[in-house]
């Protein structure tokens, strides 16, 4: 259940079907790789072959960004929601807490993932984090034997973007983990040190005005929008 934007794919999952799919794969132990795409990412992947291809290796690249939306109703495709990348963490978070599984957060500044901890802890009391480490630690020999000695179900992957996801894919195959989800900064939103979009933002897919409204900075990432939207048609054409 896959589209293709300009050679980048985007799968048409519901947040239901990526959970039923999820535990699947921890339940068969099958390692399956998360990551959100946007149009900026895919702007950027017409650029960079390697980024491109590291994409379309995931497992599924949820839609995040409402563009995404717009480019499917322009190709008449099937996505017809967006899936966040920070929504997508709390989706299975709760997932793991109903079905015994257990998660692991790495990557930030020091002390935001154990923060991140706290808050999900209030939010899913069920919920098993097997494990905190922050992004500064640079022996990666002790960041992949933390993890492994954690034994979670779920890591995710706070490194910044595409940075995480490279790191993921170079070290799968080292990690006895069999979700991951690169997260960007969803830490800091989770441990109250960035404050997210209010939900009236959220529920119309508009969580980029509010940014642009409080970070006026993004101006000119937002405005690849109009681009990444004309290249969909004129491909689509």
């Amino acid at each position: 259940m896959k589209e293709q934007f300009l050679g980048v794919d985007v799968s048409s999952y519901s947040y239901e079907e990526l959970k039923q799919n999820t535990i699947a794969d921890i339940e068969q132990r099958r390692q399956s790789f998360i990551v959100a795409i946007n149009p900026e990412k895919i702007l950027q992947a017409q650029k960079d072959p390697n980024l491109k291809n590291l994409l379309n290796k995931a497992t599924y690249q949820i839609p995040d960004g409402v563009g995404v939306l717009l480019a499917s109703k322009i190709n008449r495709g099937d996505i017809s929601s967006r899936v966040t990348g920070i929504d997508m963490l709390l989706a299975l978070c709760e997932q793991a807490s109903t079905h015994d599984k257990s998660v692991f957060l790495y990557g930030a500044k020091p002390g935001v993932a154990e923060k991140a901890k706290d808050g999900l802890l209030k939010k899913y009391p069920n919920l098993k984090v097997a494990g905190v480490l922050d992004g500064y630690e640079k022996d990666q020999e002790h960041v992949i034997q933390t993890i492994n000695e954690a034994k979670p179900d779920v890591l995710f992957v706070a490194l910044g973007s595409p940075k995480q996801e490279y790191w993921i894919v170079d070290h799968m195959k080292d990690l006895d983990v069999r979700i991951f989800q690169g997260v960007g900064g969803s830490f800091d939103v989770i441990s109250g040190r960035v404050k997210r979009a209010p939900r009236f933002f959220q529920k119309f897919g508009i969580e980029w005005l509010y940014r642009l409204i409080t970070e006026p900075w993004r101006l000119k990432r937002q405005i690849k929008l109009p681009t990444f939207l004309y290249k969909v048609w004129k491909e689509r054409k």
